[in-house]
């Protein structure tokens, strides 16, 4: 069975779209999955399962719109996908904390940052379903402006870290 590593957009962040961690394990467990661990609670979960990736992210974002009233959106991916991500991190000298990873549903086109606008010396990089975007300040204050962001979700670099420990430990599980 695949690790899977499924994040949430819009889950548990300002003020909107709430689902506690047990719940969202509930679903996922009531779906089928097998092995699901939950990670902070900002709607990451990992799990196990024999369907494709297309698959697990459709049937999942359902039962949360189901759940929520509104698909909140899913992004899939697996163990070797985040050893990727962690792997070809760009921004060497920047703080983890202050470089997020924006998953998006698909790969973007090859022009999306052409429309950026970083009025504090954000920088990003387009490498195929993600984007990195170092926020030199912390995004939290960030005036940044690039429209290729809106379908998708991000983490912090440590978190992307995490979860890729975490499912690395659920296949050396086996």
């Amino acid at each position: 069975m695949t690790v899977y590593v499924a994040l949430l957009r819009a889950v548990n962040v300002g003020g909107t779209s709430s689902l506690p961690m047990t719940e969202l394990k509930a679903i996922c467990e009531d779906l089928g999955f097998t092995d699901v661990k939950t990670y902070i609670q900002s709607g990451n979960v990992l799990f196990r399962s024999d369907e494709t990736e297309r698959t697990v992210e459709e049937r999942l974002d359902e039962a949360l719109g189901k759940k929520m009233g509104k698909r909140p959106g899913v992004m899939v991916r697996s163990r070797r996908e985040l050893d990727d991500i962690v792997a070809n991190a760009p921004f060497p000298d920047a703080k983890p904390n202050f470089l997020l990873v924006y998953f998006l549903p698909e790969k973007t086109a090859g022009d999306a940052l052409a429309k950026m606008v970083a009025p504090d010396g954000e920088e990003a990089k387009l490498a195929g379903r993600e984007i990195y975007l170092h926020y030199p300040n912390g995004s939290g204050r960030s005036k940044l402006k690039l429209p290729a962001l809106k379908p998708g979700t991000s983490r912090n670099l440590n978190t992307v870290r995490k979860l890729a420990e975490m499912a690395v430990a659920m296949e050396n599980k086996d």
